[in-house]
Protein backbone atom coordinates (compact mmCIF):
# COMPACT_ATOMS: atom_id res chain seq x y z
CA UNK A 1 0.00 0.00 0.00
CA UNK A 2 1.41 3.34 -0.90
CA UNK A 3 1.95 6.15 2.11
CA UNK A 4 -1.01 8.30 0.36
CA UNK A 5 -3.28 5.51 0.15
CA UNK A 6 -2.71 5.02 3.55
CA UNK A 7 -2.63 8.22 5.03
CA UNK A 8 -6.25 8.33 3.26
CA UNK A 9 -6.89 5.37 4.77
CA UNK A 10 -6.61 6.55 7.99
CA UNK A 11 -8.21 9.61 7.46
CA UNK A 12 -4.92 11.84 7.87
CA UNK A 13 -4.72 15.11 5.17
CA UNK A 14 -1.08 16.08 5.44
CA UNK A 15 -0.61 19.88 6.39
CA UNK A 16 0.82 22.37 4.09
CA UNK A 17 4.63 22.78 4.65
CA UNK A 18 5.21 25.05 7.66
CA UNK A 19 7.43 28.31 6.58
CA UNK A 20 10.59 28.53 8.45
CA UNK A 21 10.80 30.63 11.39
CA UNK A 22 14.39 31.32 11.23
CA UNK A 23 17.27 30.55 7.97
CA UNK A 24 16.88 27.31 7.65
CA UNK A 25 14.94 24.84 4.88
CA UNK A 26 12.31 22.64 5.86
CA UNK A 27 14.14 19.36 5.05
CA UNK A 28 17.21 18.36 3.15
CA UNK A 29 17.98 15.61 1.11
CA UNK A 30 21.31 13.45 1.25
CA UNK A 31 21.72 10.01 -0.55
CA UNK A 32 18.66 8.15 0.55
CA UNK A 33 17.67 9.97 3.50
CA UNK A 34 15.58 12.99 4.02
CA UNK A 35 16.32 14.71 7.44
CA UNK A 36 13.39 17.81 8.85
CA UNK A 37 14.53 20.38 10.91
CA UNK A 38 12.77 20.82 13.67
CA UNK A 39 9.05 20.72 13.16
CA UNK A 40 6.77 22.81 15.76
CA UNK A 41 3.40 21.58 16.25
CA UNK A 42 1.88 24.34 14.08
CA UNK A 43 -1.02 24.51 12.75
CA UNK A 44 -2.63 27.18 10.35
CA UNK A 45 0.25 28.92 10.76
CA UNK A 46 0.15 29.04 14.97
CA UNK A 47 1.27 26.89 17.30
CA UNK A 48 -2.51 25.91 19.63
CA UNK A 49 -0.45 25.65 22.40
CA UNK A 50 2.18 27.09 24.72
CA UNK A 51 4.43 26.60 27.64
CA UNK A 52 5.87 23.76 29.23
CA UNK A 53 4.65 19.97 29.53
CA UNK A 54 4.24 19.27 33.59
CA UNK A 55 3.12 23.23 34.14
CA UNK A 56 -0.04 24.08 32.65
CA UNK A 57 0.33 21.78 28.97
CA UNK A 58 -0.34 18.37 30.39
CA UNK A 59 1.25 14.95 29.08
CA UNK A 60 -1.49 13.90 27.04
CA UNK A 61 -2.16 17.48 25.42
CA UNK A 62 1.70 17.09 24.43
CA UNK A 63 1.56 13.79 22.72
CA UNK A 64 -1.34 15.39 20.78
CA UNK A 65 1.24 18.24 19.60
CA UNK A 66 4.09 15.61 19.04
CA UNK A 67 1.54 13.64 17.12
CA UNK A 68 1.01 16.84 14.48
CA UNK A 69 4.65 17.72 14.46
CA UNK A 70 5.36 14.11 13.08
CA UNK A 71 2.83 15.27 10.54
CA UNK A 72 4.68 18.80 9.70
CA UNK A 73 7.71 16.51 9.56
CA UNK A 74 6.16 14.28 6.79
CA UNK A 75 4.63 17.15 4.79
CA UNK A 76 8.16 18.75 4.93
CA UNK A 77 9.78 15.78 3.92
CA UNK A 78 7.65 14.62 1.05
CA UNK A 79 7.77 18.43 -0.67
CA UNK A 80 11.88 17.64 -0.22
CA UNK A 81 11.51 14.76 -2.00
CA UNK A 82 8.29 14.99 -4.63
CA UNK A 83 5.81 13.01 -3.14
CA UNK A 84 4.94 11.50 0.04
CA UNK A 85 4.69 8.27 -1.80
CA UNK A 86 8.96 8.22 -2.29
CA UNK A 87 8.83 8.13 1.32
CA UNK A 88 9.94 3.81 2.36
CA UNK A 89 10.33 4.06 6.01
CA UNK A 90 11.05 5.80 9.12
CA UNK A 91 14.83 5.53 10.40
CA UNK A 92 15.04 8.71 13.58
CA UNK A 93 13.12 10.35 15.42
CA UNK A 94 14.38 13.54 18.03
CA UNK A 95 12.12 14.63 20.33
CA UNK A 96 12.55 17.90 22.55
CA UNK A 97 9.68 17.91 25.33
CA UNK A 98 9.77 21.74 26.80
CA UNK A 99 9.57 20.01 30.48
CA UNK A 100 8.72 21.29 33.86
CA UNK A 101 11.72 20.49 35.99
CA UNK A 102 9.52 17.72 37.69
CA UNK A 103 8.46 16.06 34.88
CA UNK A 104 10.01 12.97 33.56
CA UNK A 105 7.54 11.72 31.26
CA UNK A 106 9.56 12.96 28.02
CA UNK A 107 9.23 9.24 25.97
CA UNK A 108 5.07 9.42 26.12
CA UNK A 109 5.19 12.87 24.84
CA UNK A 110 7.29 11.79 22.01
CA UNK A 111 4.82 8.26 21.66
CA UNK A 112 2.50 10.75 19.81
CA UNK A 113 5.32 11.00 17.10
CA UNK A 114 5.99 7.19 16.91
CA UNK A 115 2.95 5.68 17.16
CA UNK A 116 1.70 8.06 14.09
CA UNK A 117 4.63 6.70 11.71
CA UNK A 118 4.11 3.17 12.75
CA UNK A 119 0.42 3.62 11.52
CA UNK A 120 1.56 5.34 8.82
CA UNK A 121 4.26 3.33 7.89
CA UNK A 122 3.93 0.11 9.96
CA UNK A 123 7.41 -2.00 9.75
CA UNK A 124 9.01 0.28 7.80
CA UNK A 125 7.89 2.79 10.56
CA UNK A 126 10.17 1.29 13.63
CA UNK A 127 13.01 3.85 14.35
CA UNK A 128 15.17 4.71 16.39
CA UNK A 129 14.62 7.43 19.00
CA UNK A 130 16.06 9.82 21.32
CA UNK A 131 12.99 12.22 23.48
CA UNK A 132 14.68 15.34 25.34
CA UNK A 133 13.65 17.42 28.24
CA UNK A 134 14.66 20.85 27.28
CA UNK A 135 13.75 23.78 29.13
CA UNK A 136 12.55 26.23 26.48
CA UNK A 137 11.58 25.65 22.82
CA UNK A 138 11.26 28.24 19.83
CA UNK A 139 8.17 30.64 20.11
CA UNK A 140 7.49 28.88 23.71
CA UNK A 141 6.51 25.45 21.73
CA UNK A 142 5.88 22.51 24.33
CA UNK A 143 7.13 20.33 21.80
CA UNK A 144 9.69 19.71 18.78
CA UNK A 145 10.41 17.08 16.30
CA UNK A 146 12.73 16.24 14.02
CA UNK A 147 12.59 13.21 11.78
CA UNK A 148 15.06 11.11 9.05
CA UNK A 149 12.76 9.73 6.51
CA UNK A 150 13.68 6.68 4.27
CA UNK A 151 13.15 7.65 0.66
CA UNK A 152 13.86 5.99 -2.84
Amino acid sequence: MTVSARLAELGIELPAVVAPVAAYIPAKVHGDVVQTSGQLPMVAGALPQTGKVGAGVSAEDAKGLARTCALNALAAAADAVGGVDRLTGVLKVTGFVASDPAFTGQPGVINGTSEVLGEIFGEAGRHSRSAVGVPVLPLDSPVEVEVAFLFE
